[in-house]
């Protein structure tokens, strides 16, 4: 890591103007609440929910009177580091003790007296609710010593949801500015109490606000790529059959159907003959008992980590794919280095490939989540695994291997080895 770059009035003006467009598309209007506390040259922690890059653009507009600095991810500053430093970038890697990080950070507060802008669920939202956070981050509050600010954005997610393909929504984006905590209340609460502060602030569910405020998605492509999310059926419990498109999902195992309404709900269509026929000849052994009825997304994907907390459990849980390999290492170039096989099981993951050449494990207390992507730079669907020094991107390629289910193996894996320790 190199030491962060001041930023300048200059570079937060530029950010605020390439930002405006979009803002203005989607109506954007924000509201504050106690931000009379922090002063105009304090430094900050800025916390901040993750749905789309349309994030980055509210923080730029919203904080353009002051200075501050974005944890980004490693890969993003790859062929353009000189700008990203000067916009005022500092780099993370994603879902791992990054103590360079830290450092960092506690640079940009106490030395360039920065605010620092940070996701702390370090990945867009795949579902529409909160990612897991780590329970460092109450630490970190306790080290870094400084207010922290809650921007929580409603209607960002809904606009543009990584599941469909970055195809952008007519829908309206406001954000809440919070005064959360200040130096004397950190200080006076433990850890515990801190993280479960910070759970509360990032508790939420997109598709229900959508339905509670009668927020329409009218678009006709609003469930394209909706089986990234959802990939298992309830019904015949397929992982591998499930297609969004338009504005229905289905699956083409047992041939059941739903609608993505407008206000966000899924409604279960009734089998046409041709689909019935179809339904009555699958076995009973691959049907789901009592199958589950989902009113939300969110609520499906709740319940898909139910069978995969199952599956690890009785120990049937285990991926094992071919895949092709980038490594990002520095900041010049993610390097093509070839094929390779990647293994995921109760111990963790283990990857190897380029004839031999490369092994690398991470145990399954390596992480609390995972670095998993739609689409990953227009490359393809992305598992990333790695350490410090190096960060492997593997690209499956069997285009059935669903990420987010890999990300949910990982989490609750994580969460299955720390309850025994």
């Amino acid at each position: 890591n190199k030491t962060p770059v001041r930023q300048t009035s200059l570079w937060r003006a530029i950010l605020r103007a390439a930002s405006q467009k979009d803002l203005k598309d989607c109506h954007f209007s924000y509201t504050t609440e106690g931000m009379d506390a922090l002063a105009p040259d304090q430094p900050a922690l800025i916390l901040m929910n993750h749905s789309s890059f349309t994030d980055l653009e509210i923080a730029a507009t919203v904080f353009a009177n002051r200075q501050f600095h974005i944890v980004t991810t490693l890969d993003g500053f790859v062929g353009k580091e000189w700008l990203l430093r000067r916009i005022g970038c500092i780099p993370a890697r994603k879902f791992i003790t990054d103590l360079p990080l830290v450092k960092d950070m506690i640079y940009c507060f106490r030395t360039l007296h920065s605010s620092v802008l940070m996701f702390p669920e370090a990945s867009y939202s795949f579902d529409g609710t909160a990612t897991a956070l780590p329970e460092s981050v109450g630490k970190s509050l306790k080290l870094f010593k400084v207010p922290v600010i809650m921007v929580t954005t409603e209607g960002a997610f809904h606009r543009d949801p990584l599941y469909n393909g970055l195809q952008k929504r007519d829908v309206t984006v406001t954000a809440r500015v919070q005064y959360l905590l200040s130096p004397e209340q950190i200080a006076q609460m433990s850890v515990a109490e801190l993280n479960q502060v910070l759970k509360e602030a990032f508790t939420f569910d997109h598709w229900r606000w959508q339905q509670e405020h009668h927020v329409k998605v009218s678009e006709p492509f609003r469930a394209d790529g909706l089986e990234r999310v959802l990939y298992r059926c309830p019904i015949c419990g397929c992982e591998t059959k499930m297609k969004g498109r338009g504005t229905s999902l289905t699956c083409h195992h047992c041939h059941s159907t739903w609608l993505l309404a407008q206000d966000g709900t899924l409604q279960q269509q009734a089998p046409d003959e041709t689909s019935a026929a179809t339904v009555s000849q699958v076995s009973d052994a691959t049907q789901v008992s009592d199958a589950p009825q989902f009113t939300y997304v969110s609520d499906w994907y709740r319940w898909e980590r139910e069978m995969i907390r199952k599956e690890l459990q009785d120990g049937s849980y285990r991926l094992d794919i071919p895949v092709d390999i980038l490594i990002v290492k520095d900041t010049k170039a993610a390097y093509r280095v070839g094929s390779g096989r990647l293994i995921h099981d109760l111990n963790g993951f283990v990857l190897t490939g380029c004839d031999g050449a490369l092994t690398y494990t991470q145990n399954a207390k390596h992480s609390y989540s995972l670095y998993a992507d739609y689409y990953w730079y227009e490359i393809g669907d992305m598992i990333s695994i790695g350490d410090l020094s190096c960060q492997y991107y593997c690209f499956p390629k069997d285009p059935a291997v669903n990420v987010a289910k890999v990300r949910l193996a990982t989490e609750e894996l994580y969460r299955m080895v720390s309850a025994k320790q």
